[in-house]
């Protein structure tokens, strides 16, 4: 069977000469082969059992010889990684050599980790140094020997991070006793038991005399099954991921990723114990303090205090540098809530249903429509004056037919102006007094009522809209709108305002004015000003809108109840601008829950999640969170389609022209009346008749 075996060997040296007897306390460990035979027993069930890719082996000199011609005649063909590092090297610090052998160890996957290191102190270091830059896998199977040293109270944090460990403490056989012989105990840390003030391992079997006593399973899955321990679960109210509201004078936390948190506690069987960090109204998911340490939710987690956080956390490097994050659970667009203006245009109400161009349309047809009623009408009334003379000249002694010397409701398109008025009237449904005589304008008349018909039921029908419908508002939907408002833009965290930053495209000029608030409520009264736009996930942007409104409709109320019913929201004053949710995302961001860094829970985790996700009830979870902000946004655009008297202001203001134009022709009459009628010398007050008939006369 082939074997490949790679070495990079740590050592300034060229070449390593070991010999046994350089150790006295170990020569009776070597001479007996002891550990190699437990290492191959070990080495060889592991790979019986599971797909080893690769065994990363890190020793140092003293050891070395463990891993002789024996060994890997009797190892099943796996290849390793192995690492021998100096005595006196510092593995918190490693050199170049050896830190590229981890790394590539970590690249190819190897599992499990094979530690014989003589100085405990160098082991723990080499511990400290792999969780703290993710250089080794915290997730693999690490062997390793027993050493106190390991069990420091300040290593305790390991030990919640590397949970697959197998410490072998061998034990020398009893002096004077013929039956007794050397055996080793293998032991594990006690997880998912938390460690108290003192470490105490948890044996797992015994090897004596090349086999196992106990033929347990070393590695045996220890996060299946929490056996009901209690976890610390830090969250922040941020909605739709977490709800907190007021029930009974105590808070009562929901969301959609408190029912994930449910459901894993249930698979996983633990019980979590929920928790706010300190100050989380101010420091929020917290950040990077001048002494190093990390404030809010995040230093909870970097801290060691949390095992888990809940709080709309954002898949991105930053918050992986410092935690683990589950798969995304979903995914968050992520937008600006902006100041709208209404665009006041009530007065123009009774022009609005048509285009200008539709009325200019509407106009032309009018003029012409009325010129050709004039035309036709002067051409039947100079037919029959010509024929009336044609009969009395052919005929002084016939009598004359009335109905032919007048006819019927012709005077009606007679002279232009009349023409105008009744073609107008027409257009607005008002039947004529007489049916004209002719049958070219009877069925121009009939052809003209279609049309009208047509063009008041549009009319009426797009008035009804507008009439109906909430006014028209001038709203930034769109990145390239926002950047040319020049409004102020603001958002949570400095990280926020370097993404803006660093964007290589038109979002920088976003990014140069953007500034840092911790309030959402204060920021969302800057934008009712008009002056201002938030940058949040679109869920909790409807949220806050929907929250500003309701508090300023119940004032005197002290907290704010997301499950009460509310008919009408509004405004407070009409200076203040409406909240408008921009419909073109940023980004889209996706959203996972925390783990504490390099945590042992998050593969079996993601597996949970990922059925949680797939089965649909991430969506569910999240409807029922978005519910009551959702029912709100509805009434509220309810209410808004009623009508009210400024949407009528487009008929006051045409009835109020009316006033005004009859009042200027009722002045300018009285002024002909007085200036021109009174002063001809004609005019006798007495006899107004007559002078009307000669006034004709010379016309």
């Amino acid at each position: 069977m082939f074997l490949a075996v790679l070495m990079s060997i740590a050592l300034s040296s060229s070449s390593i000469v070991v010999d046994a007897n350089t150790a006295p306390i170990l020569k009776k460990l070597h001479k007996n082969k002891d550990l190699q035979l437990i290492l191959i027993d070990i080495l060889n069930d592991l790979v019986r059992r599971d797909d080893v890719p690769c065994i990363a082996v890190i020793c140092d000199a003293i050891y070395l010889n463990v891993f002789d011609t024996v060994f890997f005649k009797r190892m099943f063909g796996v290849p390793l990684v192995m690492i021998v590092v100096e005595e006196f090297e510092d593995l918190l610090s490693p050199n170049f050599d050896t830190l590229e052998s981890l790394r590539e160890a970590r690249k190819e996957g190897c599992d499990p980790y094979l530690i014989l290191l003589a100085n405990g102190l160098q082991t723990s270091r080499l511990l400290r140094f792999g969780d703290r830059y993710r250089i080794l896998d915290t997730r693999a199977k690490y062997i390793m020997l027993y050493d106190y040293r390991l069990f420091h109270s300040d290593l305790h944090y390991i030990w919640k991070r590397i949970v697959n460990v197998i410490f072998l403490r061998y034990h020398n056989k009893i002096t004077g006793i013929l039956k007794s012989k050397a055996w080793f105990d293998l032991s594990t840390v006690p997880f998912p038991n938390p460690i108290k003030k003192v470490f105490v391992s948890r044996r797992v079997d015994i090897w004596r005399n090349g086999r196992f006593h106990y033929n347990r399973t070393l590695f045996a899955d220890k996060t299946s099954d929490l056996n009901g321990e209690v976890l610390d679960v830090v969250y922040l109210d941020h909605v739709p991921s977490v709800v907190v509201t007021m029930s009974n004078d105590s808070n009562k936390v929901g969301g959609v990723e408190i029912e994930i948190l449910n459901t894993l506690s249930e698979k996983m069987n633990f019980v979590p114990k929920l928790y706010e960090p300190i100050n989380a109204d101010i420091y929020k998911w917290g950040s990077k303090l001048p002494n190093g340490s990390f404030s809010g939710l995040l230093g909870e987690m970097v801290n060691g205090n949390a095992d888990l956080a809940l709080g709309n956390l954002q898949y991105n490097p930053y918050h992986l540098e410092l935690t683990d994050l589950s798969i995304p659970y979903t995914s968050q667009c992520w937008t600006f809530i902006t100041p709208e203006a209404l665009t006041d245009n009530s007065w123009k109400t009774l022009i609005l249903p048509f285009t200008l161009y539709m009325w200019i349309a509407v106009l032309l047809v009018l003029l012409i429509t009325g010129m050709i009623f004039y035309g036709l009408a002067r051409y039947y009334i100079n037919l029959q004056e010509f024929k009336k003379q044609n009969r009395l000249e052919n005929d002084k002694k016939q009598v004359y037919d009335d109905t032919d010397a007048k006819p019927v409701g012709l005077y009606l398109f007679g002279q232009i102006i009349n023409s105008i008025l009744y073609t107008y009237g027409m257009l607005l449904v008002v039947s004529l007094p007489k049916l004209p005589t002719g049958w070219s304008i009877r069925l121009l008349t009939g052809w003209y009522w279609l049309y009208c018909i047509l063009l008041v039921v549009s009319y009426r029908a797009s008035m009804t809209a507008i009439l109906a419908n909430p006014a028209p508002r001038v709203t930034i939907d769109t990145l390239k709108e926002l950047i040319d408002s020049k409004v102020t833009c603001g958002g949570w965290g400095t990280e926020t305002k370097k993404f803006f930053e660093q964007s290589s495209d038109e979002i920088q000029k976003i990014g140069q004015r953007f500034e840092e608030i911790n309030d959402p409520f204060e920021a969302a009264n800057k934008v009712a000003k008009g002056i201002y736009a938030y940058y949040d996930n679109e869920d909790f942007l409807k949220y806050i809108s929907v929250k500003r409104k309701n508090v300023m409709v119940n004032v005197e109320k002290e907290s704010f109840n997301v499950t009460m019913n509310i008919t009408e929201v509004a405004p407070s004053s009409d200076s203040e601008r409406n909240l408008h949710i921009m419909s073109d995302c940023v980004v889209n961001i996706p959203i996972s829950i925390g783990f504490h860094k390099n945590s042992p829970l998050k593969p079996l985790a993601d597996k949970y999640l990922r059925r949680i996700v797939e089965v649909g009830l991430v969506e569910k979870w999240l409807n029922d969170a978005m519910y009551t902000i959702k029912s709100l946004e509805q009434n509220e655009n309810e209410i808004k389609a009623l009508m009210n008297l400024k949407k009528l202001y487009g008929a006051f203001i045409a009835l109020a022209i009316g006033y005004i134009l009859s009042f200027i022709c009722i002045i300018g009459e009285l002024i002909h009346w007085h200036c021109i009628v009174k002063r001809d010398p004609n005019y006798d007050k007495y006899a107004m008749d007559i002078y009307y008939m000669k006034k004709n006369k010379k016309q």
